[in-house]
C-alpha cells in the first residue's frame, strides 16, 4: 500500500474512533465539562515536563498550537490553563467536529484545523509561543523531517516545542515485555495491523475501517530531525509511567499507569522539549 492511502485508511479509522472514544468512560467527557476547571491527566503529565521551560506564569497568556489534538480535550484542558489563542490540528474531521462541538459546550472559542501534522504551516498562517503533541502521535506519522521543520516554521522566536509520547521501545516489544518483536530503529516502513476496537474500554468491534498503519520512530530519529529543522534540544527524559494501561502488567500511579516494583525498570513515555532560537 502506498502513502496515501495508508493515510487515507488511518483517517477513516480515527474518525470511527472519535464515536467510540466520545462516548467512552476513559474520555469520559460529560464529567470534564461538569467541571469546568478538570484539566486531562494527559495535560497534567504534559505540563510536568514542559514547566521549566516556562516563565513562572506557565502557559497562561501564551498562544498554544497542540499537534494531532483529536476530540480536544487535551486542547481544551490547555485552554483552561490560560493558554489564548489556542488551536488545534488533526488528520480526522470527525475527531475535530466532537473538539469543536465539546469546546463550545464549555464556552471557548478554539481554532480547529484539519490536516497533517508534517505540514502544519502550510496549512496555518501564524507562529506560536507554544507547541504541543502527545500521547499516541507520531507513530501515525511516515516520516518527521516535514514534521520537525513545520514545528521550527510555526514557532515564534524563543518559543517552546514539546513532544511527550509513548517509549518506541514499546512498540519494538508490541507492548508485551519482555521479548523483542519488532524493529526498534527507524526506517523499515509502516507496521501495519487489524485492530477492531481502540484503547477505550469496550471498544472491541466497534471500528469497522479497522485496517492501520504506524511508523516506527526511534529517538535518535525524533532528536535528530528536531535538531535538524533549527530547534535547540532543552532536555530530554525518559520516563516511567504512561497514560494508558497498554499492558495487563501496568499498575495504577499518580501519572497513570507503570510497572509494578518487581518489574525490571524500562522507559514507557519520553519527553522532549525544543526552543526555537
Amino acid at each position: 500500500m502506498n502513502e496515501a492511502d495508508a493515510i487515507a485508511a488511518n483517517r477513516a479509522n480515527w474518525d470511527e474512533r472519535a464515536d467510540v472514544h466520545r462516548r467512552s468512560l476513559m474520555y469520559d467527557v460529560d464529567t470534564f465539562l461538569a467541571d469546568p476547571e478538570a484539566v486531562s491527566s494527559v495535560v497534567r503529565n504534559d505540563l510536568a515536563e514542559l514547566s521549566a521551560h516556562l516563565p513562572e506564569t506557565g502557559v497562561a497568556g501564551r498562544s498554544l498550537l497542540h499537534l494531532q489534538c483529536h476530540i480536544g480535550t487535551d486542547t481544551l484542558s490547555w485552554a483552561r490553563l490560560g493558554a489564548v489563542d489556542v488551536h488545534g490540528l488533526d488528520l480526522s474531521p470527525n475527531s475535530l467536529r466532537h473538539a469543536d462541538r465539546i469546546a463550545r459546550a464549555d464556552g471557548r472559542e478554539i481554532t480547529w484545523v484539519e490536516g497533517d501534522a508534517r505540514f502544519a504551516s502550510a496549512l496555518i498562517d501564524r507562529q506560536f509561543d507554544l507547541v504541543v503533541t502527545s500521547a499516541g502521535t507520531i507513530v501515525w506519522l511516515p516520516e518527521l523531517a516535514d514534521w520537525a521543520r513545520s514545528i521550527h516554521d510555526l514557532l515564534a522566536p524563543g518559543g517552546v516545542f514539546m513532544i511527550r509520547d509513548d517509549h518506541p521501545i514499546l512498540g519494538a516489544m508490541d507492548f508485551e515485555p519482555w521479548e523483542i518483536t519488532d524493529d526498534y530503529l527507524s526506517g523499515s516502513g509502516s507496521r501495519t495491523y487489524t485492530d477492531s476496537g481502540s484503547y477505550t474500554e469496550d471498544s472491541a468491534g466497534q471500528i469497522t475501517q479497522a485496517t492501520v498503519h504506524e511508523w516506527r520512530h526511534d529517538l535518535g530519529e525524533i532528536i535528530g530531525s528536531l535538531l535538524r529543522a533549527g530547534l535547540r534540544i532543552e532536555a530530554v527524559h525518559e520516563l516511567p509511567y504512561m497514560d494508558w494501561r497498554a499492558f495487563p502488567d501496568l499498575v495504577e500511579c499518580r501519572e497513570g499507569w507503570t510497572l509494578p516494583d518487581t518489574a525490571p525498570r524500562i522507559p514507557l513515555n519520553f519527553a522532549v522539549a525544543a526552543r526555537k532560537v
